[in-house]
């Protein structure tokens, strides 16, 4: 038996992408198909990266860290949201079909406008720390409890991919649903010392159908977040704290 009969074949993909342009409204969107071979340890934006080099320099996608830090590469892959870098090929057949995340403006092809969504979001729910202390850029901060930081920090390791966004049935339905990402904001907030609002103040920017009670409970944002943050249990309790405040 020879050395080349022994080596492993080289798997053929075949990647159908929804190309679409909104500043061509004339032209339909439509799935092309690219081929490549696949390469040892290949993930999606490895292979996407590929196809513009090679094959169509036209291609729209995001990207940034390579490491599933900055969000950027989010998108529909096989109708499930993921994020590109983090995704190997081999975890996938053969025939991968990849869109742009929906409920996000779309820029072109797989790149969607999540940074305009997440501002909105945040401005709506007032997401920073508000204190009546001057801040002081030379004074180090009050230290806190180990534990204490541990349970914030578990929250703040939220990218704002967008795929819980796009996973959620009510954000597909309520354009102004806050969704998993800005739950997990306030519920990260009402953690924090250093914010002086009061947890009736913070669980009334969400004490309604755009926030928490709108939430069906299908359990999507958990289930697809890349980063593994207990959402739904985040989501449980704001909802307990606010029917205890009469919030409802």
């Amino acid at each position: 038996m020879t050395a080349a009969s022994q080596s492993p074949s080289v798997r053929r993909l075949t990647l159908q992408i929804l190309r679409c342009d909104p500043q061509q409204p004339e032209a339909a969107a439509r799935l092309q198909p690219f081929q490549l071979d696949e390469a040892p340890g290949m993930t999606l934006y490895l292979a996407l990266n590929e196809i513009r080099d090679t094959q169509d320099p036209s291609l729209q996608f995001d990207f940034v860290c390579r490491a599933g830090i900055c969000g950027s590469c989010g998108m529909m892959i096989n109708g499930r949201p993921g994020l590109a870098c983090r995704t190997l090929t081999a975890n996938l057949p053969s025939l991968i079909t990849l869109a742009p995340l929906p409920g996000f403006e779309l820029i072109g092809d797989l790149s969607v406008n999540t940074g305009k969504w997440m501002r909105g979001m945040s401005e709506r729910l007032e997401s920073w720390i508000h204190s009546s202390e001057e801040v002081d850029p030379c004074r180090l901060e009050t230290p806190m409890e180990p534990e204490l930081a541990e349970q914030i920090y578990e929250l703040e390791r939220c990218i704002e991919c967008g795929c819980c966004i796009a996973g959620c049935g009510t954000a597909q339905m309520r354009s102004d649903f806050a969704g998993a990402v800005g739950l997990n904001q306030i519920a990260r907030f009402r953690l924090d010392p250093r914010d002086e609002r009061s947890d009736d103040e913070l669980y009334r920017l969400v004490g309604d159908d755009d926030g928490v009670f709108g939430c069906m409970t299908l359990l999507g944002c958990q289930d697809l977040c890349p980063k593994s943050l207990p959402l739904q249990t985040q989501i449980a309790y704001l909802r307990r704290k606010m029917a205890a405040l009469g919030i409802t």
